[in-house]
């Protein structure tokens, strides 16, 4: 069985970008929830676990290597375990299979991937390093002071937010709070804040 899978961070994000080519494939999966979120916990990730376990998964092809995983531990691991289970992976960009056509391993995809992972590990680090600098010169020129004390944003505001909305969404229509935090990829701390908020706007 052929499966194609792709994910975006947000629901507002587009993915159209990555859902090309599909002819041929049995299933087409697509999470819209955060990258720091394991494979096999998005709600779509999970499915392809199932096809795994249920030895029906003989292909997997993603559009991008980080669509496995955001750090190298993690897209190693995947693509080690697909491996171990002789299921291919096609990455398309850049262009990357673990097994040759004769179904030998390809070496050459598993030392790119290697750096890849790694060098997408390092900039993701070396941005937040950045922030961090230059929060920190700004503090020293007077020119970061963050949120003014005494200033508290709206209710109206907060609830109208469209990542806020989206969680209301799925909240009436019964997820639960880790299925919630899953697919738009935020805390259940955040969930309860809307949902009290929404509940205090809807009995005044």
């Amino acid at each position: 069985m052929k499966v194609y899978y792709s994910r975006v961070s947000t629901e507002e994000q587009n993915d159209e970008r990555q859902l090309q080519d599909l002819k041929g494939f049995d299933y087409v999966f697509t999470d819209k929830c955060s990258g720091s979120i394991e494979l096999f916990e998005r709600p779509k990730g999970s499915q392809i676990k199932e096809l795994i376990e249920t030895g029906k998964l003989s292909h997997l092809e993603i559009h991008s290597i980080d669509r496995l995983g955001r750090n190298t531990l993690d897209v190693l691991k995947i693509w080690s375990e697909l491996s171990d289970q002789n299921i291919k992976v096609v990455c398309r960009n850049p262009n990357l299979t673990n097994f040759k056509s004769d179904g030998t391993q390809d070496e050459v995809s598993e030392m790119i991937i290697s750096i890849l992972s790694i060098m997408a590990k390092f900039e993701r680090n070396m941005i937040i390093q950045r922030q961090r600098e230059g929060i920190a010169i700004a503090k020293k020129q007077g020119k970061y002071r963050g949120r003014k004390v005494g200033t508290e944003e709206s209710k109206n505001k907060f609830i109208n937010k469209e990542r806020n909305k989206k969680i209301i969404q799925y909240l009436n229509k019964g997820y639960r709070y880790n299925e919630i935090s899953k697919i738009i990829g935020c805390s259940y701390s955040t969930i309860n804040k809307v949902k009290t908020i929404q509940n205090e706007l809807v009995n005044n």
